[in-house]
């Protein structure tokens, strides 16, 4: 594999990552509400779910949905249904006052964070879609072994330190005491969106 498609590769997965998705929205409320360090972790979760789905892409994932229709559906339902059951919590939960003084302590541990990020990018199945479309004659079936390894190495790359910066960006004091003014109204935008985001998953 060239260069080129290699760098092809790596600019058609960052544009990805860039795009609004349930990712980047769970990157900006956990940069507001719980501060960078929780949203560096959730940021290496949805960095591993995006390996995740790649690797199942380059060892023929899409094959598999291509041959059996339901399995997708299957993936995209449950996926959907658990944004959709995040987002309704996000809503219910957002007239709960926040600790203006204990807003810089992390809600989340470490370990809750980096979950929660795995399990947000693991709820989208239509990545291992995207990854398949952008490998399919980018990837050439001899390639060896520490080709994969460094398009995977790219795509936890891409997924992470975009979403930290997103995190980053909406940690900031000024961003935080913003959100501490209208914490209900940004929760319940939250949620709606992640929720909406989940029903469209479910449904296309």
């Amino acid at each position: 594999m060239s260069l080129a498609a290699f760098f092809a590769i790596w600019s058609l997965h960052l544009m990805a990552a860039i795009s609004p998705g349930p990712a980047v929205l769970m990157s900006a409320r956990i940069g507001i509400r719980d501060g960078l360090r929780t949203g560096i972790f959730l940021s290496v979760g949805i960095g591993l779910g995006g390996v995740i789905w790649a690797a199942a892409a380059l060892f023929g994932l899409n094959l598999l949905f291509a041959a059996a229709p339901s399995l997708l559906l299957g993936f995209k339902i449950l996926g959907g249904a658990y944004l959709v059951w995040m987002g309704w919590h996000m809503w219910r939960e957002a007239s709960v006052p926040l600790d203006v003084a204990n807003i810089q302590q992390p809600k989340l541990t470490a370990l809750k964070a980096l979950r929660l990020g795995l399990f947000t990018q693991l709820a989208n199945p239509k990545p291992a879609v995207l990854f398949s479309a952008i490998f399919l004659g980018t990837v050439p079936p001899s390639a060896p072994t520490w080709i994969y390894g460094a398009i995977l190495l790219a795509v936890f790359a891409n997924e992470t330190i975009w979403n930290c910066a997103v995190a980053r960006v909406f940690s900031f004091d000024r961003t935080k005491r913003a959100y501490t003014g209208l914490k209900t109204t940004l929760d319940r935008a939250f949620g709606a969106a992640l929720a909406a985001l989940g029903m469209k998953i479910a449904a296309t």
